[in-house]
């Protein structure tokens, strides 16, 4: 992973002029959904969003990161409930290892102790190397391991 110099990125929490980024960063993680990324980040706007918190990275004038973070009432290995949980967290490639992946974690960690939690929960792919070493890196343990499966009720 090398060593990270700390973040000059600037965090702070969505505003709806950074719509169109975070719906590119949203693509770039999970790719082949843009419609879907750009109803639910138009809905985020419109409609209130319970729980949900996005923080977004912005350096020199552009957003290149963003995290999102929303509560659930359980997450594995966690004791208390409701619980403050990643459920997206992206950094631009070219952007990693200057310690803004670090500072959105910061800030997300911050916002759930300021709401009374004191445990935070995400997940990654089982496959995602990156991911998971930059959880253990930020001190995250791990868990579990879980893959799911699914089967066509199709007639074939």
């Amino acid at each position: 992973m090398g060593t990270e110099r700390e973040s000059s990125a600037i965090i702070r929490e969505i505003v709806e002029a950074d719509r169109s980024s975070w719906c590119r960063l949203r693509d770039a993680l999970w790719p082949g959904s843009l419609s879907d990324h750009e109803v639910e980040t138009k809905n985020y706007f419109e409609r209130p969003h319970g729980r949900l918190v996005v923080f977004v990275a912005e350096q020199s004038g552009r957003v290149v990161g963003f995290l999102e973070l929303d509560y659930r009432k359980y997450a594995p290995g966690c004791q208390s409930s409701p619980v403050p949980f990643i459920e997206g967290w992206y950094v631009e490639h070219e952007m990693r290892g200057q310690g803004i992946g670090r500072a959105l974690i910061e800030a997300a960690e911050n916002q759930a102790r300021a709401a009374g939690c004191h445990e935070i929960a995400s997940d990654t792919e089982i496959d995602n190397v990156a991911s998971i070493g930059a959880h253990l890196a930020l001190g995250y343990t791990e868990v579990e391991r879980n893959i799911c499966f699914r089967r066509s009720l199709r007639e074939t």
